[in-house]
């Protein structure tokens, strides 16, 4: 079992920044992948941000490409969503999740088996 705890979500205007940080406990030394997704009022959740074990590849999606990035700390067990020229559009609640699966879809819901409780992030405009 893993538990994920996701923080550093809040109000920040439109052009500001935010890290968020997710951190792992439990069996964190089986995880393979960890990503970032959001879920916006009405929305179905979406992919935003993957980082495989090592940190040697990252994927983001093309809505946050440039703006985002994702790093992890394997020594803190922690992974984090440096967020940059932020909009309003970014406005959802964040979930943090892990993988065990190095065959995993990086953007896909159902190839992570973990996820914390989510941090809200909001942009003002």
């Amino acid at each position: 079992q893993v538990q994920l705890v996701e923080s550093g979500g809040g109000l920040v205007q439109t052009g500001g920044s935010l890290r968020l940080s997710c951190a792992a406990a439990g069996r964190t030394f089986s995880i393979y992948a960890m990503g970032w997704f959001r879920q916006a009022p009405g929305k179905e959740r979406e992919f935003v941000a993957a980082i495989n074990k090592s940190g040697s590849r990252t994927y983001y999606a093309d809505s946050v490409k440039g703006r985002f990035t994702i790093s992890r700390d394997n020594a803190k067990n922690t992974l984090y969503l440096q967020m940059n020229s932020l909009k309003p559009e970014d406005t959802a609640v964040y979930y943090c999740a892990a993988t065990y699966d190095s065959g995993y879809n990086y953007n896909i819901r159902a190839s992570y088996d973990y996820w914390g409780q989510g941090t809200q992030v909001t942009v003002s405009s």
